[in-house]
């Protein structure tokens, strides 16, 4: 796609306030890679792959346009490009809220051998709390940066509807029709417990049956999941209002938003000895619970970035704390950098969209500085940022071609740039 004038214009302002040449190509690389290569252009929706798999994932697709949403007042083109994004995801969660990955028509393409059957419309149906918060943060964020209310669309609301009952229903996994099994993978690509996944107890909270990597959660209560969902009800409430008039609708949303929270402080933090109060990344209900951070988002590491919770919160600190330490055993340290990788790829691999998330959500000016020096030195010579790196050579990478990382890092080096860092 052709990149528009105005796009262009923010990228050289940009490029004059830092003299680094390494990140004046990457910066510039990064920002346009989703506008150029992932957008698959209709007359009425927008379809986005990720990269190198040729399938939009709900989450991912969200995430890869958010740094254009600032553009909109400036770009009719750039407007109704988001528009059509958002078109395209309220029209697939009306095709199957569990899914979290779509094909472009009803091809039947991608994993096709997925038990239950899936629609030929779904790419891959690993039920994600998150692949249903996106869509409405998205669209919210367009409704107040452009002043336009055109995506609210009788389909918008009806996936609206299929969110509220989704949640809901997921608050009590026993009785929910929904279950996944996978032949010949390794076990976080498939359920256990004939694909209901380990048992769990209801909390108030709501179900997951993944997590952003589209691994399989530990214990079925995913918080920054949870948390993610408290923003995405607080958000779809104020547009049920305001736009559609529907106050009964809105009052729904707001009652399982108030569920979902309640559940989070009560089975979610916990008291530790080295950090005191912090947020388990699951729990089950059933006094289990895990202390890690996934290197995705929403992780418990953007809780602030996404609008849960204020960066000073003393319980989010504690947590950044523990995430930050061995305490995490996604956390590595090594001669390339040091920071949080992920069960979904090689052991003692770091991930660019987790240092990234750690810069955006950093107070301390060295912090930040640091982590885009690792980021800069990451991308290996290749232009681009990965999914993932092994800690002591960077070179040593996995997806060449991952737009989502390619996003949240330009984000981060705006964040740089704007504060004089670089």
């Amino acid at each position: 796609m052709n990149i528009p004038a105005p796009m262009q214009a923010y990228i050289d302002g940009l490029l004059a306030k830092t003299s680094d040449p390494t990140l004046k190509s990457l910066f510039a690389d990064c920002f346009l890679n989703t506008w150029t290569t992932t957008i698959q252009e209709t007359a009425d929706d927008a379809f986005v792959i990720t990269g190198d798999i040729p399938a939009m994932w709900l989450r991912d697709s969200s995430a890869q346009v958010k740094n254009y949403l600032k553009l909109m007042p400036v770009s009719d083109e750039i407007t109704a490009m988001v528009r059509k994004v958002i078109n395209r995801q309220m029209l697939s969660i009306t095709k199957d809220p569990y899914a979290n990955a779509f094909n472009f028509e009803a091809n039947a393409h991608g994993h096709t051998d997925d038990r239950p059957l899936q629609s030929p419309w779904v790419w891959e149906r690993k039920y994600e709390i998150d692949s249903l918060c996106y869509p409405v943060h998205l669209a919210y964020q367009y409704w107040k940066i452009s002043g336009k209310a055109d995506i609210f669309t009788e389909t918008a609301k009806t996936a609206f509807g299929l969110i509220l009952k989704t949640w809901k229903t997921e608050q009590n996994h026993a009785d929910s029709p929904y279950y996944f099994l996978r032949d010949n993978c390794p076990p976080t690509d498939t359920l256990t417990n004939d694909g209901k996944g380990t048992p769990v107890a209801p909390t108030g909270m709501t179900w997951s049956g993944f997590r952003p990597s589209d691994d399989a959660c530990t214990y079925g209560y995913l918080v920054p999941a949870n948390m993610f969902a408290v923003v995405a009800l607080r958000e779809m409430s104020e547009i049920l209002r305001a736009v559609y008039g529907d106050e009964a609708m809105a009052a729904e949303a707001d009652a399982l938003k108030a569920e979902i929270d309640a559940g989070i402080q009560k089975y979610a933090v916990v008291e530790t000895a080295e950090f005191g109060k912090v947020y388990a990344y699951e729990v089950d209900g059933l006094g289990n619970h895990l202390f890690m951070d996934d290197a995705n988002v929403p992780s418990l590491m953007s809780a602030p970035y996404l609008g849960y919770c204020d960066v000073a919160d003393p319980i989010y600190q504690n947590t950044r704390k523990l995430l930050l330490s061995n305490a995490n055993p996604y956390y590595h340290e090594g001669k390339a950098a040091k920071g949080i990788g992920s069960p979904h790829t090689p052991a003692d691999s770091i991930w660019p969209i987790a240092m990234a998330m750690q810069g955006l959500t950093a107070t301390d000016a060295a912090e930040k500085k640091e982590l885009l020096g690792y980021l800069l030195a990451s991308n290996a010579g290749t232009g681009f940022m990965h999914e993932s790196f092994h800690k002591d050579d960077a070179k040593n990478f996995t997806r060449p071609w991952f737009a989502w990382a390619n996003t949240i890092c330009s984000e981060f080096f705006i964040d740089c740039i704007e504060n004089g860092l670089a």
